[in-house]
């Protein structure tokens, strides 16, 4: 599981470091907001329906404890590197910007994208624990369905590939790269079951679609003017957690 980590930790910092791309042609094209389209919805909505119909299903329940035994004969140790990756990509908007590359929308339209987006994600996600009392592998507690540190790595992964895949491709992918290895860490942590992991990478990625589609409308209730604003990100450790705290200012 070493070399597992090792890739996740380069993953992450890749979507910091790689390619410049054209700023000067995106940064012409703020403020834009993504259009509705059906398709859309193929990825995201075949993920949550995985998720859904393993709640049922006897055969992928089955898979589901499979995948647990496999794990309980082989691992030796947990990594909780898991905790953090899940906000790795949507810090990441915020520190590509800050290094001087500019992305599809502005600070304050992407912060509130992406505050729409957490707000429907996280309501979502604990209303579904609340409502399925789905066992954790580990036997630890009821709320494993669904998996919201994999929501929120594919959330950000969404915000992500969204902001930059015009700059540079390879920052929305290293996004999903690190969401993906958020997802097999809770599996592989005991945390999860693999049904849990794929309904909150598709509840995710939807949140933060729906975040875009109706920002147009939040933006018209919310601002009358276009100013922006400033942005710092810094990590803490408070003796038991260590994170990365942003705070936001609007003119």
């Amino acid at each position: 599981m070493n070399k597992i980590t090792s890739f996740l930790c380069v993953a992450i910092f890749s979507t910091v470091v790689s390619g410049q791309g054209s700023n000067d042609s995106i940064s012409k094209r703020v403020s834009q907001n993504l259009r509705f389209h059906t398709k859309q919805l193929i990825i995201p909505v075949a993920l949550m329906t995985y998720g859904v119909v393993a709640i049922e299903s006897d055969y992928l329940k089955l898979i589901n404890t499979e995948l647990r035994d496999e794990l309980r004969e082989t691992i030796d140790d947990k990594f909780t590197i898991d905790d953090f990756s899940q906000y790795a990509p949507m810090v990441s908007v915020y520190a590509l910007n800050n290094l001087g590359i500019k992305g599809r929308n502005n600070l304050r339209d992407r912060s509130v994208i992406l505050a729409t987006s957490y707000i429907i994600m996280s309501g979502s996600v604990v209303g579904l624990k609340s409502l399925t009392r789905v066992e954790r592998p580990d036997g630890s507690s009821k709320n494993s369905f669904p998996s919201g540190h994999t929501a929120t790595a594919f959330m950000g992964a969404e915000f992500l590939w969204q902001e930059y895949k015009d700059v540079n491709i390879w920052y929305g992918i290293s996004g999903y790269v690190v969401a993906t290895g958020t997802g097999l860490f809770r599996i592989y942590n005991g945390r999860h079951w693999l049904s849990d992991v794929t309904m909150g990478a598709g509840m995710g990625i939807l949140s933060m679609k729906i975040g875009y589609w109706v920002y147009p409308s939040v933006k018209h209730l919310l601002f009358k003017s276009d100013a922006d604003g400033t942005a710092s990100i810094a990590p803490f450790y408070n003796g038991k957690q260590l994170g990365v705290g942003m705070v936001i200012q609007f003119k």
